[in-house]
């Protein structure tokens, strides 16, 4: 089994889940091997190069693959998912950031992940936060990801549940370790985290049904 990271503070829990979990090490190592930006996991996960991932919600629709009952979810505001007016500038590491831009109809350079969070940090007014515009606007969630899968269904849909019933702490070491590599300081981080869900209720369902269906009709126009 082969699982597609996304080293992202906003999967900082999955990680710690899955580095406390009893699943085998060899399962564990693969993670390491497979990491990237979400555009290429996507990718991953469609030619069947890993069987799962967090994938983008705009990528999440195809008949290929199955979404799970997890994902990242913004539950108003996000820090992460950000744009700067002026020219519009996609971020290409994720193609549900940049639809959702376009979906609010915002133009400008999209930024996502730690480094938008970080520049988000340092100058909050010069950034559009995308995530709270969208709930402004349609007062739900955001659904950025989902867990999705190509095989192992019985596997991943048990570690998916396990995942979102569980509270996860993070480690002060592993903090530590991500202040120091993404520059963003612990209690920011963990300020951040609380800005996060990663379970698929009725609202987030829905959120993903409005935002899908607006995306096809950019598409097809």
């Amino acid at each position: 089994m082969i699982f597609g990271k996304i080293d992202y503070i906003n999967l900082l829990p999955f990680h710690v889940f899955l580095k406390q979990s009893s699943l085998p090490s060899a399962f564990k190592r693969s993670c390491e091997h497979q990491k990237n930006v979400p555009a290429i996991i996507n990718h991953k996960l469609r030619k069947r190069q890993v069987d799962a991932a967090f994938i983008s919600s705009i990528q999440s629709k195809r008949k290929t693959i199955t979404p799970l009952n997890a994902g990242i979810v913004a539950k108003k505001n996000v820090k992460s998912v950000i744009i700067k007016k002026g020219e519009a500038k996609n971020d290409p590491a994720s193609a549900t950031s940049n639809m959702l831009a376009r979906v609010l109809g915002i133009e400008g350079e999209v930024f996502i992940g730690d480094r938008a969070l970080k520049l988000y940090l340092e100058e909050p007014e010069a950034y559009i936060d995308l995530a709270q515009i969208w709930n402004e606007k349609y007062h739900l969630p955001f659904v950025f990801a989902r867990f999705c899968i190509n095989q192992h269904t019985t596997f991943y849909k048990n570690l998916a549940t396990q995942f979102t019933r569980k509270p996860i702490k993070i480690p002060r070491y592993i903090l530590k370790q991500y202040t120091k590599e993404r520059g963003i300081n612990e209690q920011d981080i963990l300020d951040y985290l609380k800005l996060i869900s990663y379970t698929m209720g009725k609202k987030e369902q829905k959120a993903l049904y409005i935002f899908l269906k607006k995306a096809n009709q950019i598409v097809r126009n």
